[in-house]
């Protein structure tokens, strides 16, 4: 069987449901297909900046979140391998967003909330259904074939096919090459009960090979999030529960504070991180969120990424769409552009906290000049978040003070 949409959408997570809700408002028809069945956990940090609160804001999810159990988080703590610290609060960044306050929200409540928001907007979103193939058209795509959970195969044929199908995207893979950067770290990621002292804030502690995220995301769970370098996490392959308690064990502040906690979900690893594809966009397709780019989780920017990548994909098809059989690259690369408008600053800034990781006592001394300035500890956490742009610390003066 053959169908026939204006957007196949691969992936139902944030950005593709996010695509799909936005293409569909607009107007357009719009076919969203998973493998995976809704709710379904995934392994992320589970943090939302106040950028991101108020994209599913204008979405119209955010409040169904909060009424579900999602946790407001007023900032970061950071405690690095030597022990400085800083601690940044998005409302004292000197701004004044939408929100002054991000969400922790699990991720089995949060795609099942975009994915029936993309329904309710008309999307027919395909569950349990796998990309057998994509199809190929000259230089470019234009579509692909999708077997159902019954075994039913159908080829869908679209003016725009979107890869949004996250690190190990097979559509990206159909787009061209995969380029992986120096700094290829995994994340091993689960949920805890009894980790006290949380309150309303993320906490990020740093070692001397890689760092924990704890993130409460509501009633009473805390979102525990280990992130190795790639040659760090080989032992994980033999036994993944013995390597993930020892491995906390190394951060002396995290195995104090999960001493009597216990494990409520199942311990999932994603990764290597600093993956990008060298064609984000080809005749008849492009890429969104994780399956265009991703560097590390470090700064919670997967999220906001997926969503604010949805927002601008969306955009660069509804202008470019029109009676061609498939959308030719050069009118989709108002989305490139907007995405280095968007992203470039954030990207920097990513790679600069990561590679500076690489040095413990130069990381261990920039966080705790930033800490003993509280005004510049609200900034750093207020650039993370999306609330501060990017060149309040790129710049000279504030460099040299984290430093100096």
């Amino acid at each position: 069987m053959d169908t026939r949409v204006d957007v196949l959408i691969v992936g139902a997570g944030p950005a593709g449901s996010a695509t799909a809700c936005l293409l569909s408002q607009a107007g357009l028809d719009v076919l969203v297909a998973d493998r995976a069945t809704f709710p379904r956990d995934k392994p992320c940090a589970e943090y939302m900046s106040p950028s991101s609160v108020d994209m599913l804001d204008r979405l119209g999810v955010a409040s169904r979140l909060e009424a579900g159990g999602a946790n407001p988080i007023s900032g970061t703590t950071v405690i690095a391998a030597g022990g400085a610290s800083l601690t940044g609060l998005y409302a004292q960044t000197g701004l004044r967003p939408l929100r002054l306050m991000g969400l922790s929200v699990a991720r089995i409540l949060l795609d099942a909330t975009l994915v029936d928001e993309a329904r309710r907007r008309g999307a027919t979103v395909l569950e349990g259904t796998r990309v057998m193939s994509v199809e190929r058209q000259g230089s470019g795509v234009s579509g692909a074939v999708l077997r159902s959970p019954s075994g039913a195969v159908r080829k869908v044929r679209a003016s725009v096919t979107v890869g949004a199908d996250g690190l190990r995207s097979v559509v990206a893979r159909a787009f061209g090459r995969r380029i992986s950067g120096p700094l290829r770290r995994w994340a091993f990621v689960t949920h805890m009960s009894g980790i006290e002292q949380l309150h309303d804030r993320a906490e990020l502690h740093l070692g001397t090979h890689g760092y924990v995220g704890l993130n409460p995301i509501g009633g009473g769970i805390t979102n525990v999030s280990l992130v190795v370098p790639q040659r760090w996490a080989t032992p994980a392959k033999r036994d993944l529960a013995a390597f993930f308690s020892h491995s906390l064990e190394q951060f002396p502040q995290v195995r104090d504070r999960i001493r009597w906690a216990k494990v409520v979900g199942e311990i999932r690893a994603t990764g290597p991180f600093a993956i990008r594809s060298s064609r984000p966009v080809i005749d008849g397709g492009l890429l969104v969120g994780d399956a265009a780019e991703f560097f590390d989780p470090f700064t919670g920017d997967g999220i906001h990424a997926a969503l604010r990548g949805a927002e601008l994909a969306s955009a660069a098809i509804v202008a470019a769409i029109g009676q061609d059989e498939l959308v030719p690259a050069k009118a989709l690369r108002s989305y490139l552009q907007a995405r280095r408008r968007a992203f470039a600053g954030k990207w920097m800034v990513e790679r600069m906290i990561g590679y500076g990781m690489l040095a413990p006592r130069l990381f261990d001394r920039a966080v705790g000049r930033i800490g003993s300035k509280p005004p510049m500890a609200h900034t750093m956490i207020g650039v993370t978040g999306h609330v501060v742009p990017p060149t309040a610390v790129l710049n000279p003066k504030y460099l040299a003070r984290m430093i100096i």
